[in-house]
């Protein structure tokens, strides 16, 4: 068929007695019948001609009425093709202009609707548009629940959009946590792009990040899988293929990919033990997590790093929080196990900061000696502070017990005679405390007992309420999980 030269003027002339012209754009879905809505479907069979990618003919083609045509204007051709279904129009033809997914979503819409614009044909052809199911809803429901969240779609073919305006919308998606979808991530003249976008992401997200792909979603070639951000291997993906990245929470179960809404954890929290306070408290680590400099360090010293800083607002705690390995996991396996009973802090405020029901549950006391009355005897008697006093009698008493200290250095360096000296066995140390006179010196002598797990303030930096938090860590371990991406739960 040959291409129309547009007049509208003339157009007019001719057909100024006919009813209004109408243009219908249809998005019909990614590619099977099934994923084509009844709208769209009764649309296509009732129109004189399609106008579309000739590509797309093959799976509207026995649904169409008899004597329908298709009118194929070739590959980025799409100026053409608008053009072509306004001169069909304007001649009395019910016109259907279909796009693959949603005609809307980088179809032919936008363009009809602009065409409209600039011809001033506002009040001549009415132009209807019926969404499509997209290839990335699609994708979605193949790999299970990945967009119940805060999402984008970005494509990356730059044929149209400078790949600099490009990159800076993957930069935002990726630090404003949205879980992505991506369009066109390779073709044969792009190969590197999808590359780009990886090491962007990286930059911001975890490694371990659920990234889902889909090829040729709805049709008989369809592939589905699911992997990593740092697994994805762009060579695995190709021009039909349409990628979903997760965001910090989304985790795989059953080779799915479920990005939760929050819905499960709303209310009183029964389904999950968790409340409204500590869903907030987990989005802040969250949001801690994405401005560490080194977001891949290991669980089990990251969870007390987040407490820290969560406390403080004092990121270089990153860079003074010394952990053993394993410590946090170690000491709350041993409070799960019964042979942490007892924590010993140097001042009361320390104590007063520690989860009291979490210890309940684990039938844990939290002592502090500072004010026992034999402490001030001692510590006139024996020349020493009464938080050493107050150590040395929590030893007789506690030998076994986790040691706090989050203000009193002294009290610290008393432990640590105490333990040379055999009297004393600590399951675990919290090393925390502030001030300027002997503190570093504190921290230094109990690193190295080697056979006791430690967790460490370094240099002058410390103080009561961060070692409570410390602790709390260690009484909130199983939490952790929820900061896994691509957790099997």
């Amino acid at each position: 068929m040959h291409l129309y030269s547009f007049n509208r003027i003339f157009a007019k002339e001719i057909y100024q007695d006919m009813s209004k012209a109408k243009i219908t754009v249809v998005g019909i879905g990614p590619g099977s019948v099934e994923d084509i809505t009844p709208a769209v479907m009764n649309a296509i069979k009732e129109a004189d001609v399609v106008v579309g990618y000739q590509y797309y003919f093959q799976f509207i083609e026995p649904y169409l009425k008899e004597g329908a045509q298709c009118v194929d204007t070739g590959m980025k051709r799409e100026r053409d093709r608008a053009r072509q279904a306004f001169d069909l129009a304007m001649q009395g033809k019910y016109v259907a202009v279909i796009s693959s997914g949603d005609a809307g979503i980088y179809g032919m819409a936008p363009l009809i609707y602009e065409m409209a614009k600039e011809k001033a044909l506002g009040d001549d052809i009415e132009i209807v548009s019926l969404s499509g199911i997209s290839a990335f809803q699609k994708a979605a429901s193949l790999l299970g629940a990945p967009v119940g969240h805060d999402f984008c779609v970005i494509s990356l073919s730059d044929l149209m959009t400078p790949w600099a305006k490009i990159e800076k919308r993957i930069v935002a998606a990726a630090q404003a946590d949205f879980v992505t979808a991506v369009y066109n991530p390779k073709s044969h003249g792009r190969y590197w792009q999808l590359y780009r976008l990886k090491e962007l992401f990286l930059k911001e997200r975890d490694g371990n990040t659920p990234v889902g792909y889909v090829r040729q979603a709805g049709r008989p070639e369809q592939e589905v899988k699911v992997t990593t951000l740092y697994d994805l291997d762009p060579e695995d993906v190709d021009m039909f293929t349409v990628i979903i990245i997760g965001n910090s929470q989304s985790y795989t179960w059953e080779n799915c990919i479920i990005t939760p809404r929050g819905y499960y954890q709303e209310g009183n929290g029964e389904e999950t033990g968790t409340n409204i306070g500590q869903n907030i408290m987990m989005e802040s680590f969250r949001t801690i997590s994405r401005e560490l400099h080194d977001p891949d360090i290991p669980l089990s010293r990251k969870w007390p790093l987040l407490h820290a800083i969560h406390t403080t607002a004092d990121f270089s705690m990153e860079d003074i929080l010394y952990t053993d390995e394993e410590a946090v996991p170690l000491l709350h396996q041993a409070m799960k196990e019964g042979r942490l009973k007892t924590i010993i802090t140097d001042v009361t405020m320390a104590a007063s900061g520690i989860r009291k029901t979490a210890c309940e549950r684990y039938g844990i006391e939290v002592k502090c000696y500072l004010h026992d009355e034999r402490v001030a005897s001692m510590a006139k008697e024996k020349e020493i502070t009464r938080t050493q006093a107050g150590i040395r009698l929590a030893v007789e008493d506690h030998p076994e017990a986790l040691y706090v200290f989050g203000n009193a250095p002294t009290a610290l360096m008393e432990l640590c005679d105490l333990m040379r000296k055999k009297k004393a066995r600590p399951v675990g140390i919290i090393a925390a405390p502030v001030g300027f006179v002997h503190v570093c010196e504190s921290k230094h002598m109990v690193k190295v007992f080697h056979d006791v797990p430690k967790i460490i303030v370094e240099g002058r930096k410390g103080g009561s309420n961060v070692a409570a938090t410390l602790v709390n860590s260690i009484l909130a371990w199983p939490d952790a999980e929820q900061l896994k991406p691509g957790r099997d739960v």
